[in-house]
């Protein structure tokens, strides 16, 4: 389809405005983002990444020693004696020869309780001390900076806990954590006993309930305070607090050679962020068992009986070379805390064994710089928005849609992808919120303007063509405008045989009813046949095929409409024939149309001033076409059309619309002579009588060509007879190309033309 549109670069100026209308949506999210008001969303979406990667193990052994419900049947009410700690310290030390222990439970004052036994109590502490002594640094224990106001026993006072994060708290009030009793941490002569690690999550950083981000350190009003999980690294690497070095965004841990053994990346100067390895419920990447298993394995270990001491040995054998975390699992202990694999909360001491592992494989979280967010953003919403937006029919607006969801896809598989190869978590939220919504609502207003634009060309061509035809336009994207171009068409001409004495016969009310009938049914024929309506001309139609929309078989469809538009006026004449309240004078019954068709290069589009014009076509191809319809009547026809149209017609259709010839004629106005034929009837509807009649005409003329005069005299008088359409028989018909032919002929037996004539007749009216 051609219709005459704007310039590439005036579209591209239309998009550019309005893509710089659009942008502060991109910008809302991306200041979103900048503020911290999608971390939310952005954590949903990094734990679909998690799911996406999949469960991955880590170079480490860490082993659970569960704090379950059978552990707390086998320890009694609480609080428990640290002595049952102590044994299963022992235990997993000297059996099981772990490489470390951490504890997931703040043994302090506060967690005493005035009405247990202090007798009871300093046992389980001294046998506690014992067991840290016996493996000096190797027991981790808790320490925690509680969240909101904690009551502390002691002091019988309210103290307000600060947040951890640098540049979140102020550190000179109230920085007191609550820590493990002082006698678990230094011995005698000041010799370490055990080490201290924070447990605490930065929930406000984290934002929602899985426990995402922890700080590796904390500056307290004493010594600098070490994470929980970075004290178990420390001495599975064989290192003391000495070797941490904390930079801006890195905390290293440095070797006595000055080596760096780790180098652990920092957000906000102080944060690490968990990977997560595995579900918690993993029996290989997390094993675990109950401290009631501990201790039935302890039993075991000094029966008289063999077996039983070879099955403890073989339990005590999982904990080798390995790094042990004794921690609350029970829910009655509510500790627990949704992780990316577990959408039910699952114990929190699984968090301290993901940041091990993070730590010692060197599998950080790796998320870019803020500005990667701001140029993914603004970059995603240009492309995927201009795409969106794009495409000047409906077929290409689907691709470009397509192609704009395609590259959201994209950009959230490569977003998927790098977190599974290399724990890139690149951002998501503002990139695909910013694109999605600008380009949906970029797509609303180009419906909008569609819409708009839909009325306006319907306004211009509604009236001319078919509904399906003017959907089809429209579905260009654009408007038309002044100008036309060349294109291959069939012109289509028709008018009411004597029209002018209907006005006589008829009164205006009459009149203009017929005609609105009579018009009526020629458009919706016109149009059902993919023509155009060019104009009517009183009771001319005047129809293109052929432009707007390319038809490769304008010639055929032409000449169909032209035969059904004869066959729809016969069922009118007899319409009118029966409807005698009207006295429809013998003129109407008896109405006959005239068509011309001619097929070839002609110039069409929308022509008329700058402010009022409409869809035509004029060139020299018209003009014969208009010849066609009005040299019809010297031929004794109905529907006449030139050579080429015939040929267009057979080239589509075949031999379903049946010609004959009419011989050749020179119009008025032209100097070469035209072949002209006229549109006889379908193949399906014609009788034998016709299809004899053409054969026996076209022989006379054949004849005559050849100045066989007498031959085509006989020729013609046979066919005159077997003519469809008979003078006083057949409605309106006054004349016959046989009757035609007699004539002519005649006229050139007695005076025959010159020698060079080759069958010529010059057309002397138009």
């Amino acid at each position: 389809m051609r219709v005459f549109f704007p310039g590439v670069a005036r579209l591209k100026l239309k998009l550019i405005w309005r893509v710089a209308c659009l942008l502060p949506i991109p910008l809302v999210w991306c200041f979103l983002s900048q503020t911290g008001q999608l971390v939310f969303l952005e954590n949903k979406l990094a734990d679909l990444r998690f799911r996406f990667r999949g469960e991955i193990s880590a170079p480490v052994k860490v082993v659970y020693v569960d704090v379950d419900t059978r552990a707390i049947e086998a320890m009694g009410e609480k609080p428990w004696s640290r002595a049952l700690f102590a044994d299963v310290i022992n235990a997993v030390f000297a059996a099981g020869e772990a490489k470390a222990v951490g504890v997931d439970i703040v043994f302090s004052k506060v967690s005493n309780s005035k009405l247990v036994d202090a007798a009871k109590t300093r046992e389980g502490n001294i046998a506690l001390r014992k067991a840290m002594l016996a493996h000096p640094k190797k027991v981790v224990l808790a320490a925690q900076y509680t969240q909101g106001a904690t009551v502390t026993q002691q002091e019988g006072s309210i103290r307000d806990v600060p947040l951890l994060r640098k540049g979140k708290s102020d550190r000179t009030k109230n920085d007191v954590p609550e820590m493990p009793d002082n006698g678990f941490v230094i011995g005698p002569q000041g010799k370490p006993v055990g080490r201290v690690g924070l447990i605490d999550v930065d929930v406000e950083y984290s934002v929602d309930t899985v426990p995402r981000w922890v700080p590796l350190f904390a500056h307290s009003s004493g010594p600098t305070l070490y994470h929980f999980s970075l004290q178990l690294v420390l001495e599975y690497l064989g290192l003391d607090e000495s070797a941490v070095r904390i930079g801006a965004n890195t905390l290293e841990l440095v070797e006595k050679n000055g080596e760096v053994a780790l180098s652990i990346p920092l957000r906000e100067g102080q944060l690490l962020e968990s990977n997560w390895f595995s579900r918690w419920d993993n029996p290989q990447l997390n094993p675990r068992v109950s401290v009631a298993d501990v201790f039935d394995a302890i039993s075991a270990s000094g029966s008289a009986d063999q077996d039983q001491r070879k099955l403890a040995a073989e339990f005590f054998g999982r904990f080798k070379g390995a790094l042990v975390l004794i921690g609350p699992t029970d829910s009655l202990l509510q500790d627990l805390a949704p992780t990316p694999f577990d959408s039910q909360p699952v114990p929190k001491v699984g968090l301290h064994g993901n940041l091990v592992k993070t730590m010692l494989s060197e599998q950080f979280i790796q998320r870019p710089p803020n500005w990667v967010m701001w140029a993914a953003s603004l970059g995603l919403t240009l492309f995927a928005s201009s795409l969106a937006t794009s495409g000047h029919t409906r077929n290409l607006s689907l691709l470009s849609k397509a192609f704009a969801l395609v590259t959201l896809v994209g950009y959230a598989f490569v977003a998927f992808y790098l977190f599974s190869r290399s724990q890139i978590m690149l951002p998501m939220a503002a990139p695909l919120g910013a694109a999605l919504s600008t380009s949906f609502v970029a797509i609303l207003w180009q419906l909008i303007d569609e819409e708009k634009q839909k009325g306006r060309i319907k306004g211009m061509f509604g009236a001319y063509l078919a509904p399906a035809l003017v959907d089809k336009m429209v579905d260009s994207g654009e408007d038309p405008q002044l100008g036309g171009v060349e294109e291959n068409i069939t012109a289509y001409f028709s008018d009411i045989q004597a029209f002018s004495s209907f006005s006589e016969k008829l009164t205006p009310q009459g009149l203009v009813g017929l005609m609105n009938e009579y018009l009526t049914a020629c458009t919706d024929i016109v149009q059902a046949e993919g023509g155009t309506l060019d104009k009517y001309i009183g009771d001319a139609v005047v129809a293109i095929y052929g432009a707007p929309l390319a038809l490769p078989d304008n010639g055929y469809r032409a000449c169909v409409a032209a035969l059904r538009v004869h066959a729809r006026i016969a069922e009118l004449r007899e319409k009118w024939r029966h409807e005698t309240e009207k006295n429809w004078p013998e003129i109407v019954l008896n109405l006959q149309t005239r068509i011309g068709l001619n097929t070839g290069l002609a110039v069409v589009g929308n022509m008329g001033s700058t402010s009022r014009f409409s869809y035509t076509m004029m060139g020299d191809n018209v003009n014969l076409a208009a010849r066609m319809e009005s040299g019809a009547k010297a031929w004794g026809v109905y529907s006449m059309c030139s050579e080429a149209t015939k040929l267009e017609c057979e080239k589509h259709g075949g031999d379903r619309v049946v010609f004959r010839p009419l011989g050749r004629i020179v119009v008025k106005g032209r100097t070469k002579a035209v072949p002209i034929y006229e549109i006889a009837a379908l193949r399906e509807t014609v009788t034998p009588d016709a299809l004899e009649c053409y054969r026996i005409f076209t022989d006379g003329l054949n004849r005559y060509y050849e100045r066989d005069w007498d031959g085509a005299l006989a020729r013609f008088e046979q066919s005159k007879e077997l003519e469809p359409n008979q003078p006083g028989k057949t409605p309106g018909v006054t004349s016959n190309p046989s009757l035609v032919y007699l004539g002519i002929t005649k006229h050139a037996k007695h005076e025959p033309p010159p020698e060079n004539w080759g069958g010529v007749y010059v057309m002397k009216e138009k």
